[in-house]
């Protein structure tokens, strides 16, 4: 039986045409929502019936990028264009639950945190669906701000080079520094002015900063779907993403938001699982939404995580 490759046992291999030509297709996808082109109309909203007797009936704004939206989802909704908003994101699950009087689903594939008060592209500022009125804020935002598709789809490639060894830690820990720490500090100022920016247009609104879930374990022998990232960089990438909400939580109590931990409750649902467990799609295998992105299983996962923190704070009596 073959040994399995560790750190010091590198082995350099070339993938067959076939599989050279479906991983090139995932990593062009995974680029794509990364440049987030879009052609998309302004975001999805409705003004609810009466609310539940016990329920919202205040206006809810979602804000955020595609871990919101949720590309490749059905359904996605028609008028949301390259958006790519699904009917089955986690806003819309939680305003299903919720029923608030109106609800504006602002967000799109590729935003950042800049997409709050500027155009991107065909789509108004996001900020702009909020309103005086406005009692319900949920975001997620700052992972493209700090390019984590792009690192991630670099290091797919790297790792397919090396897969025994940990070269795209090394690839951002050129000259000394850790790149993506980096990044991850230079966004925190631009998140705690997406709160501050909320706070100013919507006084009255509960403002919830969703985290980011799992999308990778600690260890790659916990992959049971194939995974192109080389052993060392599975728990490189996982602490990243970990230490990017450690941030996060910190910028929201320093701001007067409520974070959300969704990484927790998506610790072994992450993209190295099996179809019926995983709440984030990998890079290979992928059913029913788009590489490295929440599925309509994570979708409702996220949904119940922040409805309970909601409800934790008795918004409304919800």
């Amino acid at each position: 039986m073959p040994q399995r490759p560790t750190a010091s046992h590198s082995v350099r291999h070339s993938p067959s045409p076939r599989r050279s030509r479906r991983f090139t297709r995932r990593l062009a996808a995974l680029a794509a929502c990364a440049l987030g082109v879009t052609l998309a109309l302004p975001g999805t909203a409705y003004a609810g019936s009466a609310a539940h007797a016990s329920g919202f009936a205040g206006r809810y704004v979602a804000l955020g990028d595609s871990y919101v939206a949720g590309p490749g989802i059905p359904k996605l909704r028609i008028e949301s264009g390259l958006c790519a908003r699904s009917t089955n994101n986690y806003p819309s699950k939680i305003a299903a639950e919720l029923r608030p009087s109106a609800f504006t689903d602002m967000s799109c594939s590729g935003a950042e945190t800049k997409h709050m008060t500027q155009w991107q592209h065909l789509n108004p500022p996001q900020f702009s669906a909020l309103r005086p009125d406005t009692r319900l804020v949920t975001f997620t935002i700052g992972g493209n701000d700090s390019g984590f598709i792009e690192i991630l789809t670099t290091c797919a490639v790297v790792g397919v080079l090396n897969p025994g060894g940990a070269p795209c830690e090394k690839k951002y820990n050129l000259g000394g520094s850790d790149t993506i720490d980096r990044r991850i500090d230079e966004t925190m100022p631009k998140i705690a002015e997406v709160i501050r920016g909320i706070r100013e247009r919507a006084p009255q609104a509960a403002v919830f900063a969703v985290g980011y879930p799992a999308v990778l374990p600690d260890s790659k022998d916990s992959c049971v779907t194939n995974i192109p990232l080389a052993r060392g960089d599975v728990p490189y990438l996982a602490g990243k993403i970990r230490r990017f909400n450690e941030r996060l939580a910190a910028v929201a109590a320093e701001n007067g938001a409520i974070y959300v931990d969704t990484y927790t409750p998506s610790v072994g649902r992450d993209g190295c699982q099996a179809a019926d467990v995983r709440w984030i799609e990998g890079i290979e295998d992928v059913r029913g939404a788009i590489p490295v992105h929440p599925n309509a299983r994570g979708m409702a996962g996220i949904a119940e995580v922040v409805l309970a923190a909601i409800r934790a704070v008795n918004l409304a009596g919800v």
